[in-house]
């Protein structure tokens, strides 16, 4: 997928269709059943949520890629090396303290 956001938009449409068809269908099978609506909807929530992490694990690898490949190209879309190079000097300072400045003051 060339678009970043077409990756993203992909990615969670198929999440939310492998969340919301089996939460549906557990919940109609239950309901069918002659729980009460609370306790289908806790069973179709919790059996749902289940099954979409498997099938997301399992079928959703290459769009979870894509997408986690567009965040980071759009994190770094305006980094020069200088940016780098400063955030670099920044975290070593914080880690390690001036000499003889008292870690507690900082």
């Amino acid at each position: 997928m060339k678009n970043p956001r077409t990756a993203w938009l992909v990615y969670t449409a198929l999440r939310l269709l492998f969340f919301a068809v089996p939460f549906a269908l557990i919940y109609l099978l239950a309901s069918s059943m002659r729980f009460s609506l609370m306790v289908s909807a806790l069973i179709a929530a919790i059996f749902a949520a289940l099954i979409s992490a498997s099938l997301s694990l399992l079928l959703l690898a290459k769009p979870r890629e894509t997408a986690s490949a567009s965040i980071y190209e759009w994190r770094n879309r305006e980094r020069t090396a200088d940016d780098i190079a400063e955030d670099a000097a920044i975290d070593a300072a914080e880690r390690d303290p001036a000499p003889g400045q008292d870690p507690a003051e900082r």
